[in-house]
């Protein structure tokens, strides 16, 4: 029993250890960004973000080409389970990828 608790104690500690080395990035300040169910502006809106919003990103895509506040980019980020935002509204510091490519 106590190594079965030990385990699973190891399991969530792991899980918790990762979500505390997940980066996240800032939107773009004093924009409210559209979250899209595919990489462009012609997938359906998700959700929106709100200014302030920071966000992580699992990995990102190319897509549609977005012109916003960081420039012109076709790299769409995955900020969760099929939601993706344009890189050009995320605060990354590069005008590369800055995560692995989605698969």
């Amino acid at each position: 029993m106590l190594a079965g608790l030990t385990g699973a104690l190891l399991m969530v500690g792991a899980a918790t250890a990762e979500a505390a080395a997940m980066r996240y990035y800032a939107v773009a300040p004093g924009y409210r960004l559209n979250v899209r169910s595919g990489p462009g502006t012609n997938y359906s809106l998700v959700r929106e973000l709100p200014e302030g919003s920071m966000v992580p990103i699992y990995c990102q895509t190319p897509g549609q080409t977005v012109t916003g506040p960081y420039g012109t980019s076709n790299i769409w980020d995955n900020i969760s389970n099929g939601q993706y935002v344009s890189d050009a509204y995320i605060n990354t510091g590069s005008d590369g990828y800055v995560a692995d490519r989605c698969s």
